[in-house]
């Protein structure tokens, strides 16, 4: 997916659950080894909603938006097995969600509002990238060394993320169920 540009005055943010410890080293140095260029830019993730431009006097409004968005979903598990892939539409090999797919929708139908109520390309598929951009036999080679990849974990919060010019960082998280709804404290990069 190509980074839309900011417009002077706005920060190109994304809304995606954090994959945790130790799945998270293990997505990344497969990605790493595998040689995708963007491996060391990206955390991996699910993606809620994809890099979107946002005015930075909008920034407090989307985040009481996420806020109010988490709080009335509830903590859920993602279980991630095997490998799928968008060819030949988009050049991308990923981990599947076999549990958690209908909770992202429901959270990703939900964050559509506002300023990130902006059209898409494709329709949504949650899913963990592990390899972008490659050619066809390298992408065959992701495949087929994370085609009995396992991992499941809780779910108890997502991420708005900003991409910094270089690649991009959890800035702010926020609960799932909370009673209150509001985020928890600013720069948490933990899921």
């Amino acid at each position: 997916m190509r980074l839309p540009r900011a417009a002077a005055g706005e920060t190109v943010v994304g809304v995606a659950i954090a994959v945790p410890e130790p799945f998270r080293t293990q997505l990344h140095d497969a990605r790493v080894r595998f040689g995708d260029p963007e491996a060391r830019n990206i955390v991996p993730h699910v993606t809620l909603v994809g890099p979107t431009p946002v005015a930075d006097d909008r920034l407090a409004a989307l985040d009481e938006h996420l806020a109010a968005t988490a709080a009335r979903h509830h903590p859920f598990r993602i279980r991630l097995h095997g490998t799928q892939t968008f060819r030949p539409v988009s050049p991308v090999v990923f981990v599947a969600l076999v549990e958690g797919a209908s909770q992202c929708a429901g959270l990703e139908s939900a964050l559509r509002v506002g300023s990130l109520q902006v059209a898409t390309q494709f329709p949504y598929h949650p899913h963990v990238t592990v390899a972008h951009d490659l050619d066809d036999a390298a992408l065959d080679a992701a495949q087929a060394a994370m085609v009995d990849y396992d991992a499941a974990f809780d779910v108890t919060g997502i991420h708005r993320f900003v991409h910094d010019g270089t690649g991009w960082c959890p800035v702010r998280r926020f609960a799932l169920g909370a009673v209150t709804g509001a985020p928890d404290a600013p720069g948490a990069a933990h899921p």
